[in-house]
């Protein structure tokens, strides 16, 4: 679970709602809980909300749908390890050094990932390897294709939602005129907040949920993306022999240092477990 996010969301409402209902006389602070009725109004609601969600599906009808697996998958954390990938492509080159490439098929079979298990079995049957290059990394583009596809759904929403904030704005201020050429009083009230509150709204929903669901989706493209690259290169090397050894140090350079010093120090903890074993 990206606990971060979820953190990181219910501190922006938390502090915005404390902002609105909490007032500090010097030093203490003060809980005002009617406050929060100022700043709810159904008009502005239905034209932010509903104006910014209408435009999402009409850019995007085919994927405006999936909102909850995009949810989903945001809310996955480490649903893609690189150092896992590079410890199963290091146990499959030791055993196709050992017992050739066919012997891959059963753990190929094993693999819930398609994306392992197809490149597994494109070198399993003997394809060429500017072939097998050639399907997994056009396999990779049109992957993150359709991710940013995705993205740009929920960027096209944040920057949607305060273009509607901005209309509802100006649709309180031209009733709010209106109202002043009739002296209707008691209607300048209701109208202003129509107008100050869409604005609210629209900031809210661009920057505290449409904005964080793109950054995080972006995050788990990237994520996705490296460990495909790491199983090309892997698969590549498996195909043409390389040592074992020598392809988990090549593969651990797409791992970021960090990464790679936890890999070295967890190797050494297994090998002093394995020797303590065997005493």
């Amino acid at each position: 679970m990206n606990i971060v996010y979820l953190i990181g969301l219910a501190l922006a409402i938390f502090f915005t709602f404390f902002g609105i209902a909490v007032s500090m006389d010097g030093l203490v602070p003060t809980l005002d809980v009617t406050k929060l009725g100022n700043f709810f109004d159904v008009p502005s609601l239905l034209i932010v909300v509903g104006g910014t969600l209408a435009v999402m599906v009409a850019c995007y009808p085919k994927l405006a749908k999936s909102f909850p697996a995009h949810v989903k998958i945001m809310l996955r954390a480490k649903a893609f390890d690189p150092s896992i990938y590079v410890e199963q492509l290091t146990e499959l080159a030791q055993i196709a050094r050992k017992n050739g490439l066919l012997a891959l098929e059963e753990k190929a079979n094993e693999q819930t990932d398609p994306f392992f298990k197809q490149a597994i079995m494109l070198i399993v049957d003997a394809n060429d390897p500017d072939r097998v290059r050639s399907i997994l990394e056009n396999d990779i583009e049109q992957t993150s294709a359709r991710h940013q596809e995705v993205v740009a759904m929920y960027e096209r929403g944040s920057n949607a939602a305060p273009a509607f904030g901005m209309i509802g704005t100006l649709i309180g201020l031209i009733n709010m005129l209106k109202a002043l050429d009739g002296a209707d009083m008691d209607s300048l009230g209701p109208n202003m907040s129509v107008a100050l509150v869409t604005t609210f709204y629209g900031s809210l929903l661009a920057h505290v949920l449409f904005n964080p669901i793109a950054a995080n989706l972006t995050a788990r493209d990237e994520e996705e993306i490296l460990c495909r690259q790491i199983i090309v290169e892997g698969i590549m090397a498996i195909q043409s022999g390389e040592n074992p050894k020598f392809l988990r140090e090549r593969l651990m350079t797409f791992m970021r240092q960090k990464m790679r010093e936890g890999e070295f120090q967890s190797g050494g903890r297994e090998k002093r477990e394995k020797k303590s074993r065997k005493k």
